[in-house]
């Protein structure tokens, strides 16, 4: 795949940005170490389409050491760091196709690219990938060993394709893993988020009343971390079992157009459309702040915003834009695209650690399982999560007990009770 990038001349400020994000995933650095030893990849090529951040570098630069052909592009065009990007193609010759703020015929020429790199393996961040190789390209399907897919957004998408008997592939759902959502999803996501808000809006969280739609694993932490900073946190959901996890866990819960009335600042992280609409915009106070960290710009109905806008003004500050609603300013950042990549840099290395090394060693279970996997969504090998798992506490130089023998025997029997 021939590269195209904004500028190769930021390459040298990328690459201190991948080396400063490798100094902390010391479990990425393990598995490429293996890799470098074992070549699981050799003679194959890889086409991934995932935000193009200094962290996802650090895992391209893994599957190229396994031996690898990688072709990168971009999975939101505004999650791309240019000078990662140019970085990649001078400093690690990897081709990439990203460039920050991207149209979407960009980025389908990018999408085509990487497809016509003709893969062996693919890598989704919200399987758009995957989907337009079904819908375009479906003859494709028998040379694919498997894809991996790193969002909720593109799990259900990909769930809902295996139910339907569309899936021609087998996709392994690295975003259910434990050693992912638990920790990427929830501090990862909660923590970046709350940096995107911050940094776009220069906001005082605390005291503000912020309106959590959704709570999955993101909307947990991001809950979490904004009542750390002070906020009143109201959350909206539409599952009884999330909603009363919720309350118990101290957070107020409402429907949507009663939180709309009180809210200061809304951040939707659901993977599901029209969370915010017209139903909702008019019923805002002044300066209200609206954003979005689920991984499609759906989550927000932006088309009734503006066309119920009386005004609407763009670049009010970097990466936030005014929508005049009823005489009541509505402050947008981000385009409602994932706030914390479009406003922010992501989540902290030291997550994607775990999630990107869980992704390599998908990748290798696949190749290892080559012809025995049919077209099904897979769950993470448990011996994989163990492994990562394992792995990132000795890095933090901690130790586990271990269970006795007479431990392990009690724990496997019936006999033994009151």
């Amino acid at each position: 795949m021939e590269s195209d990038i904004k500028d190769k001349n930021l390459a040298e400020g990328g690459k201190k940005r991948i080396e400063w994000a490798e100094r902390d995933m010391p479990v990425l650095r393990e598995v490429r170490a293996q890799f470098e030893k074992d070549q699981p990849f050799k003679g194959m090529k890889f086409s991934a389409c995932l935000h193009v951040t200094a962290e996802t570098a650090n895992l391209v630069r893994t599957l190229k050491a396994g031996g690898a052909d990688v072709a990168l592009v971009a999975s939101n065009p505004l999650s791309t760091q240019d000078d990662v990007a140019a970085s990649l193609v001078a400093d690690y010759g990897i081709a990439v196709c990203a460039i920050r703020g991207e149209d979407k015929d960009t980025f389908f020429k990018h999408l085509k690219a990487a497809i016509a790199h003709n893969p062996v393996i693919t890598m989704d961040d919200g399987a758009d990938l995957i989907t337009t190789i079904h819908n375009e390209h479906p003859e494709m399907a028998k040379q694919i060993m498997g894809s991996m897919e790193e969002t909720t957004t593109g799990v259900i998408r990909l769930r809902a394709m295996a139910k339907d008997g569309a899936l021609k592939i087998p996709v392994v759902a690295v975003n259910d893993a434990k050693t992912k959502n638990l920790f990427d999803n929830r501090y990862g996501t909660g923590q970046s988020t709350l940096d995107g808000i911050i940094r776009a809006t220069d906001a005082l969280i605390a005291g503000k009343t912020v309106v959590v739609g959704g709570y999955g694993w993101c909307g947990k932490g991001f809950a979490m971390r904004a009542r750390g900073m002070g906020a009143h946190v109201i959350v909206t959901e539409v599952d009884s079992i999330k909603a009363l996890e919720a309350v118990m866990d101290g957070f107020e819960v409402m429907p949507m157009v009663e939180a709309a009335k009180i809210g200061g600042v809304f951040c939707t992280l659901t993977g599901d459309i029209n969370v915010l609409t017209k139903e909702h915009f008019p019923l805002m106070r002044d300066g209200a702040i609206l954003c979005n960290s689920g991984h499609f710009d759906v989550e927000i109905n932006i088309k009734e915003l503006e066309a119920m806008a009386e005004k609407v003004t763009k670049g009010v500050r970097r990466n936030v834009d005014e929508y005049l609603v009823k005489g009541k300013r509505i402050y947008l950042i981000g385009e409602g695209r994932l706030v914390n990549l479009a406003a922010a840099e992501g989540h902290p290395a030291s997550v994607m650690d775990m999630s990107f090394a869980t992704q390599a060693l998908a990748s290798s279970w696949v190749v290892a399982n080559k012809g025995t996997l049919t077209p099904q969504v897979y769950d993470i090998d448990p011996a994989i999560e163990k492994r990562v798992a394992d792995l990132k506490l000795a890095s933090m130089h901690i130790a586990l007990d271990t269970l006795t023998p007479e431990q392990q025997k009690y724990l496997s029997s019936w006999q033994e009770g009151t």
